[in-house]
């Protein structure tokens, strides 16, 4: 088994797959429309679906906004340069809702982006990656 993929409902389509491709770097791999029950998917990533795991943006037709509950952490994603990557995405727009530095209690670099729904995404330093708080 593997992880497929993430779903989040978003308000823009287009906004948000602008943000994920032109900001983050992604690649739209697919869209899909549901024209009888109002919805649109589009599936993002840096790599192939069949080489590794996606983002599915959902676009219900009807709804512009969510309430995100208390449930749902963030998304995590690994970059060679922190600061860099977070000063580039600061002047394109971007809100850097937690500057890049060392976690609270380990050394591991991290800062937290937001997407334009408000989802959390966690930039972590590839040189940490897969090693917890560090």
């Amino acid at each position: 088994m593997r992880l497929l993929h993430t779903m989040l409902r978003v308000g823009n389509l287009e906004r948000s797959i602008e943000f994920y491709t032109n900001l983050m770097g992604m690649t739209l791999l697919r869209e899909s429309t549901n024209e009888q029950y109002r919805y649109t998917l589009a599936f993002l990533g840096y790599q192939d679906e069949s080489q590794g795991t996606v983002l599915e943006l959902t676009y219900n037709w009807d709804t512009t906004s969510y309430e995100h509950g208390s449930a749902f952490g963030h998304l995590a994603i690994g970059c060679d340069d922190i600061y860099h990557t977070c000063q580039q995405l600061q002047q394109a727009g971007a809100v850097i809702c937690r500057e890049p530095g060392p976690v609270k209690g380990g050394s591991t670099v991290i800062a937290f982006v937001e997407d334009p729904d408000g989802y959390k995404i966690e930039l972590i330093a590839n040189k940490h990656a897969g090693q917890g708080l560090g």
